[in-house]
């Protein structure tokens, strides 16, 4: 922990088998591997290939088997149902190896896929853990997703069998999951075997005699039955999950997850980059739907013998702009991460951070922000409210663990506001134009990593072997290409600016949406803004910025819309064309949080377009639309 980022990341560099060996001796090996690399294996090549392990036997038994069964492997926090509940090691040992029993009753074994369709409660990190147990294939599925999707998802996995609830709590409103698993099945060439449903006190689900079983009643069944589901020793290779990434329509694309490089990788992240001990709690502030959740909610803490924090809920509106500072109070949490998307909303409603200063968050170290560019304004007003260190990483769902971050377990470097920080061990990241050229420092360009990839990071698309080498391999030989922008510094720092796609041409110049955003939210009294390219006769494109105000704010829209215009011309000058804000409400989002700027742009630019199946709320595509139309731009709503 003490050993410096530069020695370590030296360390890797300079023999990348011999860092990733000693990092594989902290996991428990049914056979152990012989090799780190063999480059002769896959799309281009696998991790400890010769290794057996199971994932939940890393998760739960060693740490039980090592005495340290009392201590708290989750808490599950609930506003919206106001529950709160723990878990030790051994209580979640006996859940999972419960749940492993019903799964094999039902004829699940190795390899086989199981969809999981449910909300933040402990019973989806059992499902997922149980899963693994027996050596099959979970797919988790935000619960709620719309039906087509979720059909896409069964039939790609040809699942044997579904877990899933009768609902989700969100504040204010109850989702009834079963109807639209009911009508996933209907639309899915391929019909799962059985569907195991958790009935929740405040919906109860139509039951299929035939194809549905209750989840509690299975479980007191198979508790009744006391028998011992001993781990399944399986590849490192093996999949652990498939992950599908937001926006998959006709042609999913399925992230694979193997499992020796998977817990190597997450196991060497949490207290080297993250900076957690053993027993101390952890909190991810993300839903089990997405990579941050696999990652940081479930698997990091309970390899590394950490207490995970499961929450159900949202960073305003259960109740209000405090609640995550109550979660962090109440359970003494020493690091939290989060999307920069959830501070901005926390700011809208509290600008001045009153209830964040008014909580005792005398155990927080540390706040880390990633799945948005984290704007410098953002951070700055988190560390002034808070105190700690703010720290911004950049990964993907396709890495699994962090490809740059300040590394907080190693001692924090200088902080550069705007960047994601170093390359950690195991990422080698280049800058290169669109022939694939390499481009001089500080010059904006297309993020590649150099091949292979590191532990933990995707080794292929589920059955897509070829589509994975022509979406990521191809473009520049030799790296994965991240489709993002952004340009590295004299000093090896790493800026991502944007996705490549959000890079715009105005009149012949290549800008950043991103640089126009930072810009944008320093203005004091903008929450949070995006900044889309809208198709222009003349110069090609010109940006436009969608600007959300802070709650307390009084003042005319248009007055600060003629500020912000000015301050983008003045720091970025005339080249810029940035001569359109609108004031809107709230931005349209994914459920993760992230803008959903491409959608935005083809309203804008009249082109047809779908709506995006991981979006929160559907409406405010309609106010975006109706804000355009008020400047006479875009289609007709």
């Amino acid at each position: 922990m003490a050993t410096s980022y530069h020695a370590v990341y030296g360390a890797w560099n300079t023999s990348s088998d011999a860092f990733w060996g000693k990092a594989a001796e902290d996991i428990d090996w049914y056979r152990k591997p012989n090799r780190a690399f063999d480059g002769t294996l896959g799309v281009y090549g696998h991790w400890f290939a010769d290794g057996e392990t199971n994932t939940c036997c890393n998760c739960l038994d060693r740490h039980v088997e090592a005495g340290h069964g009392d201590r708290y492997a989750l808490i599950y926090d609930s506003p919206v149902t106001d529950r709160v509940q723990h878990f030790s090691y051994s209580d979640m040992l006996a859940e999972v190896e419960t749940l492993a029993a019903v799964y094999l009753d039902l004829g699940i074994s190795k390899g086989d896929r199981i969809i999981i369709y449910m909300p933040m409660i402990p019973e989806a990190v059992f499902a997922m853990l149980a899963a693994a147990r027996i050596g099959a294939v979970h797919s988790v599925v935000f619960g709620g997703f719309a039906a087509n999707e979720l059909a896409v998802r069964i039939n790609d996995t040809e699942a044997k069998l579904v877990v899933s609830a009768s609902c989700g709590v969100e504040s204010g409103r109850l989702i009834a999951y079963k109807p639209l698993l009911d009508a996933a099945i209907a639309l899915s060439p391929h019909k799962p075997d059985r569907c195991l449903i958790l009935q929740r006190e405040q919906v109860e689900a139509a039951i299929d005699e035939i194809r549905d079983i209750d989840f509690a009643a299975a479980m007191e069944r198979s508790r009744q039955a006391g028998r011992a589901v001993p781990c399944v020793a399986v590849r490192a290779t093996d999949p652990l999950y498939i992950l599908y990434t937001s926006g998959t329509t006709g042609q999913p694309k399925g992230i694979v997850r193997d499992n020796g490089g998977h817990m190597v990788a997450l196991r060497w992240s949490l207290p080297n980059i993250f900076g957690i001990g053993p027993g101390e709690v952890f909190w991810a502030a993300s839903d089990i739907g997405w990579v941050v959740g696999h990652s940081y909610i479930v698997y990091a803490p309970l390899l590394n013998g950490s207490t995970t924090v499961l929450y159900e809920g949202k960073p305003v509106g259960t109740p209000d702009a405090g609640a995550f500072w109550r979660v962090i109070a109440d359970h003494k949490v020493s690091v939290l991460f989060t999307a920069p998307t959830a501070l901005r909303a926390i700011r809208k409603e509290d600008p001045e951070g009153v209830k964040a200063k008014s909580a005792d968050l005398s155990s927080l170290r540390a706040l880390f922000l990633a799945g948005e560019r984290a704007d410098p304004d953002t951070v700055r007003w988190a560390e002034a409210v808070l105190g700690t260190p703010v720290i911004d990483n950049w990964w993907q769902t396709e890495t699994g663990w962090p490809i740059a971050a300040n590394p907080l377990g190693l001692g924090l470097l200088p902080v550069k506001y705007g960047s994601a920080a170093v390359p950690m061990p195991g990422y080698t990241i280049c800058v290169l134009d669109d022939a694939g050229h390499p481009l001089p420092a500080g010059t904006l360009g297309n993020i590649v990593i150099e091949l292979p990839l590191p532990p933990g990071c995707l080794p292929t698309f589920w059955k897509a072997d070829e589509r994975f080498r022509r979406g990521c391999l191809s473009e520049f030989p030799g790296y994965y290409r991240t489709a993002d922008a952004g340009y590295i510094d004299d000093d090896g720092y790493i800026f991502i600016m944007s996705r490549t796609d959000d890079i715009i041409n105005v009149a012949g110049h290549r800008l950043s949406t991103g640089s126009m955003e930072e810009i944008c939210a320093s203005h004091a009294d903008v929450a949070e803004c995006a900044v889309i390219g809208i198709a222009d006769p003349i110069k090609g494109q010109v940006p436009a910025g969608f600007l959300v105000i802070n709650a307390n704010v009084e003042r005319d829209a248009a007055e600060i819309e003629r500020e912000v215009i000015g301050l983008v011309r003045d720091r970025l000058g005339p080249v810029a064309a940035f001569k359109t804000a609108i004031c809107v409400k709230r931005l349209p989002k994914t459920r993760s949080g992230k803008i959903l700027r491409g959608t935005m742009q083809k309203i804008a630019d009249r082109e047809s377009w779908k709506m995006p199946a991981t979006i929160d709320d559907p409406i405010v595509l309609e106010e975006i639309t109706l804000a355009l139309n008020a400047r006479g731009i875009g289609a007709a709503s």
